[in-house]
């Protein structure tokens, strides 16, 4: 039996909540985010985008490019709770969801809980029904994988519905940019550039052993997507593998005194949410972002035993020596972040819980 897979995208999902709660906000540029000081944008509706606004960009650079800007504060607790009632009615159809984040899940639908023949069909449904329930837009994708699944709800966004059957998916791969390929950033599609690789058909002709040589075990994942192939399934539940928390600051910092402030309230922080969520790993890796915006990492396994978790005490401890290893020679520091990863908890979690949880 072909499978049949859903994906869902809500779009512009925080802005969207935004302009549906205030009518004032429909149809100017606007964003989701810290406006002032050192505030990155969260989200920003379809109006801004033309103006080359994007997730994650400063507010100041946003601000440059579109001077009408209006930003709201993020309500994180709220969208979450929206987020939800949208998992209520996937839930409607499957028992088989695994969420992304908070605004985009896949769904198997293949053996669905209404009994209808067609995935398209399913997903036309689902999305009537977040627009009449809820007051928000979805984008959908459906075909027999979870790749073309994505690629096909970003085709025809905002409001779109793509399906790619199986009849269809290699033409369909040939003609997407490299770009567009789950796994690919700038990165790596400046790199697949280099090697004359531009579209999905650029990428058929290159065998594995010869994509192993330019990028490792990535290699075999763009061999497959080449050809239409993924045979991953929709995960209900997975594990956890890691948990952080990355503090922005309003200034730069780079006094050895006040970066130790810092990582203390990390390390706090850090330990009140592996407690929260009984979660244990054996990787601490610390982040640190320069005011040039550019980041480095360092990392040290082994540092907890078996299901052991660790205190603020030993975080702290441990992350001075990173911090040590980092040898940063007093460069002005725009952000810090402290994740712990690999758990051995043997606890399964909701994708979704983990969201809601945090």
């Amino acid at each position: 039996m072909v499978r049949k897979i859903i994906h869902i995208d809500m779009d512009a999902f925080y802005a969207s909540i935004e302009e549906r709660d205030n009518p004032a906000l429909r149809g100017i540029p606007l964003a989701v985010g810290q406006a002032d000081g050192r505030g990155v944008v969260t989200t920003a509706n379809y109006e801004a985008r033309r103006f080359g606004v994007r997730s994650a960009m400063s507010s100041s650079k946003a601000r440059k490019l579109c001077p009408n800007l209006t930003f709201v504060q993020c309500r994180f607790e709220y969208y979450k709770t929206v987020s939800a009632q949208i998992h209520q009615i996937f839930k409607e159809y499957t028992d088989i969801i695994e969420p992304i984040s908070l605004d985009e899940a896949f769904l198997d639908v293949s053996n669905n809980l209404r009994g209808i023949e067609l995935g398209i069909d399913i997903a036309r449904e689902i999305k009537q029904r977040i627009r009449n329930d809820i007051g928000l837009i979805a984008s959908a994708g459906v075909s027999y994988n979870k790749f073309l699944a994505k690629i096909a709800s970003d085709y025809r966004k905002p409001d779109g519905l793509c399906v790619i059957p199986p009849e269809r998916a290699m033409d369909f791969v040939a003609k997407m940019p490299v770009e567009a390929f789950w796994g690919v950033g700038p990165v790596t599609a400046a790199k697949m550039h280099n090697l004359g690789i531009y579209t999905g058909e650029d990428l058929r002709k290159f065998s594995l052993p010869e994509l192993r040589l330019h990028f490792g075990k990535a290699a075999k994942q763009y061999f497959d997507f080449a050809r239409a192939i993924d045979n991953r399934p929709v995960e209900s539940y997975r594990e956890r593998k890691s948990n952080g928390c990355e503090h922005t600051f309003d200034h730069d910092i780079s006094n050895k005194t006040e970066i130790e402030q810092q990582l203390l309230l990390l390390c706090n922080e850090l330990a009140e949410r592996l407690q929260k969520h009984g979660f244990s790993g054996h990787t601490l890796t610390l982040k640190v972002r320069f005011a040039d915006f550019t980041q480095i990492t360092r990392s040290m396994s082994g540092i907890c035993r078996g299901t052991t978790i660790p205190d603020s005490s030993l975080l702290f401890t441990l992350a001075q020596e990173l911090m040590n290893k980092a040898d940063i020679q007093e460069k002005p520091i725009r952000l810090l972040g402290l994740s712990i990863s690999k758990s051995d908890s043997g606890k399964n979690l909701s994708p979704l819980q983990m969201y809601l949880d945090l």
